[in-house]
Parts: C-alpha cells; sequence; structure tokens
C-alpha cells in the first residue's frame, strides 16, 4: 500500500485578502507553462477553494484534494512535461483529487492568488528549491496566451517564463480587519536561507479578554489548538505553555485566579492584572500546606506525585488525583481536612487534595494529623503575580520595553529551544496597548523558521513593546476565523496541553 505523507495547506492562509473562505468554488481551468527554471500547473477557480495535499513515501506523487469543489465545467487535461511525467484526476464523495506525478528528482511549491482565484503549482529540480520558491509567487497571466507562428520565438518564451519585473518585491504585507477590534496580518520576507513567513493576531482588550485554557478543559489532557478554540467560544487562539507528554502543565498556570500549573525553574510570564492590564517578567512559584501545627513545602501543583513529595491536587485536575496506594492522600474542605485516603481521592469542587509520599507523609503521620485538623495552603508568586488573575508561564523573554532581550540562557532553557531556527509562537503587548498573538512557520518549504533572537527582532518590528516566547515546534499553531491560519511542521495540529485565547468581551 502506498504510504502518504500528509500535509495540511489552507488555501487563503497567505492570501488575506480574501473575505472568507469558499467552501463551493468552481473549478473552470487547470493550465500549464514550462519555463528554464520550473513547470507550472494553475488551477482557475470562481472561489478560493480550501485544499490538503499528500506527498507520497517516495517523493514522486503529489496528491491535491479539493474539498467541495463544482468541476461540472471542468475539462480534464493531459499534462506531461520534462518535470511532470502525468496528471490525472478523481472525483470520491464531494472530494476532487488531482493527481501529479512529478519527475524523478523533482520538488514542489504550492501557492495561490486572488482576483482572479486561482491555486498554482511549480515543480523544479530539488537543488533549484529556493528558486521554485521565489517563481511560486509570481503572478500568472489571467488567460492562456494563443499559439500563434510569431510566439514560437522569444516571444512565446516571454510569455511562459516568469519574468524577472513579475517576481514579488519581498517583503510581502498583508493585513485585514477580521472584527472590530481585530486585526490579522501575514508577513512573509526572504533571508539568506529562503523565505519566512509569520501570522499575527493583534487584539484590542476593550473589546477581547485575554486567558489560558487547558484542553478539554482539565489536566492532564491533550488538544489542538483548534479543539480548544471552539470549546471556550474563542475568536483566536495560540498554543501557550510547554507540556509533557500526558498533557501535565509544564511552567507557572493561573486560570481566573486558581494555580493550575507550576515549575522548578524562574521562568517568564505573562499575565492579566485585575484591572485588565497587562504585565511580564519572571515568575516562581513557592507553596507551602500546614495542617494544624505541621508544615510543609508544596512540590508541584496538578503534577504526578514524586518521591517524598506534597503535591496540590485542585478541581482543574478533574474528578479524582488518580495516585497509586503508596501514599497518603489529605481531602480539604472549608480549611480543614475532611476525609483522609490512601490513594485516589475525589477532588472536591469547593477545596483541594493535598497528596503526600514517603518523608513527606511520615511528617504529617508523625505529627498525627487527623480528620478535623485545620489546613492553610499558602502560595507565594511575588507581589505582582499574586495579584494577576491569568498567567501563562512558557519563556524566554523575547522583548522588553521596546527592544530584544532574548532571557534563554538565565532562564536554563535546552539547546533544543535555545538555539536553531525552527517554528515560535509569542504573545506580546504592542506600544499602542494591543496584545499580539504570533506564530512563525519553520521546517518547511515555505518557512525555514527563526532563531529566538531572530524572533524577537520581528516583533518589534511591529512596534510590540513587550513580549515572552511560548512553545514551539510542531505544537506552534494560530486559530482565527474558524481555522488554523499557519501550516504547523508536523503536517497537521499538534494535541497541545493549554492554549491561550481570545474572547469577546
Amino acid at each position: 500500500m502506498r504510504v502518504l505523507k500528509k500535509v495540511f495547506v489552507l488555501a487563503a492562509a497567505l492570501m488575506l485578502a480574501a473575505s472568507s473562505y469558499a467552501w463551493a468554488a468552481g473549478l473552470n481551468a487547470l493550465r500549464s507553462a514550462s519555463g528554464s527554471t520550473h513547470d507550472r500547473l494553475v488551477f482557475d477557480f470562481t472561489e478560493m477553494p480550501v485544499y490538503h495535499a499528500s506527498l507520497s513515501a517516495d517523493g514522486r506523487e503529489l496528491i491535491l484534494d479539493f474539498e467541495g469543489v463544482d468541476v461540472s465545467a471542468f475539462q480534464r487535461v493531459a499534462v506531461r512535461t520534462k518535470r511532470i511525467d502525468a496528471v490525472s484526476y478523481a472525483a470520491r464523495r464531494g472530494h476532487f483529487y488531482v493527481t501529479v506525478t512529478m519527475a524523478k528528482g523533482m520538488d514542489y511549491a504550492i501557492g495561490n492568488l486572488t482576483n482572479p482565484f486561482r491555486v498554482y503549482l511549480d515543480i523544479a529540480p530539488k537543488g533549484d528549491r529556493k528558486q521554485a520558491l521565489v517563481a511560486s509567487q509570481t503572478p500568472v497571466p489571467a488567460k492562456p496566451v494563443p499559439s500563434t507562428k510569431r510566439e514560437e520565438g522569444s516571444a512565446a518564451k516571454d510569455a511562459q517564463q516568469p519574468k524577472e519585473e513579475q517576481q514579488p518585491k519581498f517583503p510581502i504585507l498583508r493585513e485585514e480587519q477580521i472584527a472590530a477590534g481585530l486585526m490579522q496580518r501575514t508577513y512573509i520576507y526572504m533571508d539568506d536561507d529562503g523565505l519566512v513567513t509569520s501570522y499575527f493576531i493583534e487584539a484590542d482588550p476593550d473589546r477581547y479578554r485575554v486567558r489560558p485554557a487547558l484542553a478539554r478543559g482539565v489536566i492532564p489532557g491533550r488538544q489542538t489548538v483548534s479543539g480548544i478554540a471552539r470549546d471556550t467560544n474563542a475568536v483566536a487562539a495560540v498554543n501557550a505553555s510547554y507540556f509533557a507528554a500526558n498533557g501535565v502543565i509544564l511552567g507557572v498556570t493561573k486560570i481566573d485566579g486558581m494555580t493550575v500549573g507550576t515549575t522548578y525553574y524562574d521562568r517568564s510570564a505573562f499575565g492579566v492584572m485585575p484591572d485588565g492590564s497587562f504585565v511580564f517578567g519572571p515568575v516562581s512559584y513557592n507553596g507551602t500546606v500546614k495542617i494544624d501545627q505541621v508544615t510543609l513545602p508544596v512540590s508541584g501543583v496538578n503534577t504526578d506525585r514524586g518521591e517524598n513529595g506534597l503535591v496540590i491536587y485542585n478541581r482543574a485536575y478533574g474528578r479524582s488525583t488518580g495516585t497509586n496506594p503508596y501514599g497518603l492522600e489529605y481531602v480539604i474542605r472549608e480549611g480543614r481536612v475532611a476525609e483522609i485516603n490512601t490513594n485516589d481521592s475525589a477532588i472536591p469542587s469547593d477545596g483541594y487534595v493535598v497528596s503526600v509520599h514517603g518523608s513527606s507523609m511520615d511528617a504529617f503521620a508523625v505529627a498525627g494529623s487527623r480528620v478535623g485538623d485545620p489546613t492553610v495552603l499558602t502560595e507565594d508568586m511575588g507581589a505582582m503575580w499574586n495579584r494577576a488573575v491569568q498567567i501563562v508561564g512558557a519563556g524566554p523573554r523575547l522583548v522588553e520595553n521596546g527592544a530584544v532581550n532574548v532571557t534563554a540562557g538565565e532562564e536554563q532553557f535546552p539547546g533544543d529551544i535555545r538555539y536553531g531556527r525552527a517554528p515560535r509562537s509569542a504573545v506580546g503587548v504592542t506600544k499602542t496597548g494591543k496584545v499580539v498573538f504570533v506564530v512563525v512557520d519553520g521546517r518547511q518549504a515555505h518557512s525555514h523558521g527563526l532563531t529566538l533572537t531572530e524572533f524577537a527582532e520581528l516583533l518589534v518590528k511591529f512596534g510590540v513593546q513587550n513580549a515572552i516566547n511560548l512553545d514551539g515546534g510542531g505544537s506552534s499553531a494560530l486559530y482565527a476565523r474558524g481555522a488554523i491560519l499557519n501550516v504547523p511542521s508536523d503536517g497537521s495540529e499538534r494535541a497541545v496541553g493549554s492554549a491561550l485565547i481570545l474572547q469577546q468581551r
């Protein structure tokens, strides 16, 4: 069976001039042209479609899946060039599939245009990949050039080959007001190593509130950014904190005043204060639990209980702690011990569970802690963060007071985050007080990604006054208008532990 590597492509992702996605586009024609550097296939549509692209394991067959298109006016044409071996067609269950079989050693780039609406595919040798990408941004003539004897010379070549003056003038910036107080922006530019494609959502905080949201509403758990956004009725969302494989949040996180996640490191965070203002800076968590006369430090909140540890489980963790029988758990309601269990305690909606193991368990046991004992949970994150009602801890810091300030070294980030180019996500606030979600694609033909410093420089370029880095790589995803705007590097959305969302006030 042929194995396909799937790449999801939103046709309108880079063309923000289109006011909305079209689900009933009509395919009118397919045209082809061969130039000195690449071959081009052009699909003419009545509206901009949404489509997916799948590449076979051997890299030879590219399948374009056009969803819900009307092909009644389309005439199937045979195409064979020195770079394209064949083009075939199939229609099944509301999908129209176009399979392009490329010659050996070829690579491809996909693009689209509006007014009129076109999707185009450039095929070029892999060694000329960068040149093909530049060409993929080149406008296509509105109509096929008629063949005449006179055009068999240089005129025909000029008509079929992209002209130097037709090639785009990088950088390309497209902006669109998608709702009152909500701006969508795509910025594409080229550096010495190729294309970089970035996506922005900028919101007026007077119209939209910002808060973290958990995957499926609980910890542990994982869900796509688009799934989290739809579940919370968000107008926009971006992936947020780092997370473990099971979805446990790895970062100091507070939602509507309740701590839902912690970390051992002092890391940069973004916060929302009670008056709606935004704050940035390093945050650390220090907690203690006092049962009767014994006080012990908190190892973490809503995380796996480790050896000799004391972990707090609150309602963000779900219905029960799910712990093993090698510890002891104190269920706290109204400031007193309500129950004592060996494991897997039900988490009260109006309280929390203190789960202890090893030396922590022994300390409470020796003191004779019992049902009815007064209990005090103290959480200290620093004066500013104690007042914050929303916190997303991720890091490192990228921008401070309008200047690049990358603090990856001070925050002890590992090399896979600290060094190299990658897909990146960030949250920031502009000089005018707007909150901004930003994602840069990476590890792909249309965008090679950025280092942390390059990412910070991009944010400063667009007027960001303060910003922190969020989880990146395959997790980077930016949602708005009912869909993911960028192209995640995994080929599809990765399930993450949390998202930062915008909700209309």
